[in-house]
């Protein structure tokens, strides 16, 4: 991989091989066509995991306030000096 190949996820900062796209408003709540941020997999499962789509859409909507979400604190620090480039889908079926 070229050094200019690598990508920046928008809530971890970490310098990554591939991004995924987050609707900051989950498409189930209207935000098909709205806004979006470019995550690493590690960021985008555990947000799914930790904060329902309903939440997602009313509070975390931006990338500072997912940033700044007590569900994801702990996970964050966790993250950002980690070399994980993949997560296993951890979403059960609700």
């Amino acid at each position: 991989m070229k050094e200019a190949d690598n990508k920046i996820c928008e809530l971890c900062r970490r310098e990554v091989e591939s991004l995924s796209r987050h609707h900051l408003v989950p498409r189930e709540e209207g935000g098909k066509y709205g806004p979006t941020a470019e995550l690493c997999q590690p960021c985008h499962s555990t947000i799914h995991l930790l904060i329902g789509n309903r939440e997602l859409a009313r509070e975390y909507n931006s990338i500072s306030a997912l940033q700044t979400a007590e569900p994801l604190q702990k996970y964050l620090r966790w993250v950002r000096n980690k070399r994980v480039a993949r997560i296993s889908n951890r979403r059960g079926r609700r």
